[in-house]
């Protein structure tokens, strides 16, 4: 237990560290370069160096401390909160980035630079977060050292099947995160949060010949929870089972997962690539094309959905009623006109 303590002053250092830093840049540095750069890089130095860390719990934390998934998922939800409400808008996922482009909500020159500090805030997160756990403040770090020798992959499935995962999340995310973009800050940030620990929340049961059929059945049940989060604001409970955690750790996040997994062992640069990038941007463009119809930045006709307009338009007057009101307006001129010569 007291290494988890550790972990808690961990996170809140982190979160405390950023948030000065924010606060205090925001004031002194224009507002292009804080709203397009340092946004995005304490944001992204945010979320991995408490990613790492959280992982870290998932791995040795069962065996070595003696707490279940239920602590970490907990951890997880209540990290994903103060994340989105400490952001200042931050989007921290290059997925994110390019769907703002595709919508045409962001120019190409801001979300290149974007997606630059993305990566650069993960990197900076990873290198900071191995300085700290050399420091070996609890038995977690010390065993998270030896094992850091042989860094595992976080893909544990086949590719093909590892890309559907990621596509599936990356899919179902950005459905969501459209959905509640225009709601207020606090259905924003429980719907996001609900939605990234349902993705991550894994069952720690092996993956055997039933592996697929239970990912199926998930995704299955996952999908009919978001389609009801698409159609109402009612956050209940979601109970997903184990949806991404086996297989690929669900990270939907290009960024993360390059700072996190690229550098392992197990499988090579490009099935990387399929996996973490190629697959969960084509789930980004998919998610577009059914929510809007169309992809605003390449084609602006909507082949999905009808477009209909909230007010009736009054219809015009026929030629008829215009020759009558004519008719009607000058017999009321002749009347003024007669009154005025009496």
């Amino acid at each position: 237990m007291a290494g988890l303590n550790v972990s808690f002053g961990y996170f809140f250092g982190v979160v405390a560290f950023c948030e000065v830093i924010r606060r205090t840049s925001k004031k002194l540095l224009p507002f292009w370069f804080y709203s397009n750069v340092l946004v995005e890089l304490l944001a992204c130095l945010q979320q991995a160096a408490c990613w790492f860390e959280l992982r870290m719990l998932v791995i040795i934390g069962p065996w070595g401390g003696g707490f279940g998934m239920d602590v970490v998922m907990t951890l997880l939800f209540l990290l994903t909160s103060v994340h989105e409400a400490t952001c200042d808008r931050a989007e921290a996922n290059p997925l994110v980035t390019a769907q703002g482009f595709l919508r045409s909500n962001s120019l190409a020159v801001a979300s290149i630079v974007k997606i630059l500090a993305q990566f650069a805030g993960m990197e900076l997160a990873s290198t900071g977060v191995k300085r700290y756990w050399s420091w070996e403040l609890t038995d977690f770090h010390l065993i998270q050292n030896m094992m850091a020798r042989d860094c595992s992959s976080a893909l544990e499935t086949s590719v093909g099947q590892g890309a559907c995962v990621e596509a599936a999340c990356a899919f179902l995310f950005h459905l969501v995160l459209m959905k509640f973009e225009g709601a207020a800050l606090g259905y924003r940030i429980l719907s996001k949060a609900l939605t990234i620990t349902a993705l991550v929340h894994v069952g720690r049961s092996p993956l055997n010949s039933a592996g697929s059929a239970t990912y199926f059945y998930n995704f299955y049940f996952f999908f009919r929870i978001t389609c009801f989060q698409l159609s109402c604001h009612d956050h209940g409970d979601v109970r997903t089972g184990y949806m991404a955690g086996p297989y690929t750790t669900g990270l939907f996040n290009p960024a993360l997962a390059f700072s996190t997994t690229f550098h392992c062992s197990g499988n090579t640069l490009s099935e990387y690539m399929v996996v973490y990038w190629l697959s969960p941007f084509i789930a980004t463009i998919l998610a577009i094309f059914l929510f809007s119809g169309n992809i605003p930045r390449l084609f602006c006709k909507n082949l999905l959905y009808t477009q209909r307009t909230k007010y009736r338009i009054p219809k015009g007057n026929s030629a008829q009623d215009q020759d009558e009101n004519k008719s009607v307006s000058n017999q009321k001129k002749e009347t003024l006109g007669r009154g005025a010569q009496r």
